[in-house]
């Protein structure tokens, strides 16, 4: 059953498109894939390029931030400052996403 746009809820002329696409993605339950999106690209640019190339896969499932290395050493190094990384990128996404990261 397709939804349908509720007159009640409409928004006014004036508002600006930044309301209008949050109202979007929250009205089609797109949060997760779009922090899914800015986890990423906040792991990337918050622990730098050569950290990067050690990173096989970077993935946001129910507030865990699951991150594959490969190399055991980065990924020793990473484990001693999770708490740090994890303060940092909600801090760069300006809300609370990650909650605990494994590091693979």
């Amino acid at each position: 059953m397709a939804k349908r746009f509720n007159a009640d809820k409409r928004l006014r002329e004036e508002n600006s498109i930044q309301d209008v696409l949050k109202v979007i993605i929250r009205g089609n339950n797109l949060e997760a894939g779009i922090d899914n999106i800015d986890v990423r690209a906040a792991w990337v640019s918050l622990l730098g390029p050569g950290i990067a190339s050690y990173t096989t896969d970077v993935f946001l499932k129910r507030e865990t931030l699951y991150v594959a290395l490969t190399s055991p050493v980065v990924r020793e190094e990473l484990s001693y400052g999770k708490e740090k990384i994890i303060r940092m990128i909600n801090e760069e996404l300006k809300k609370e996403v990650v909650k605990d990261l494994i590091l693979r």
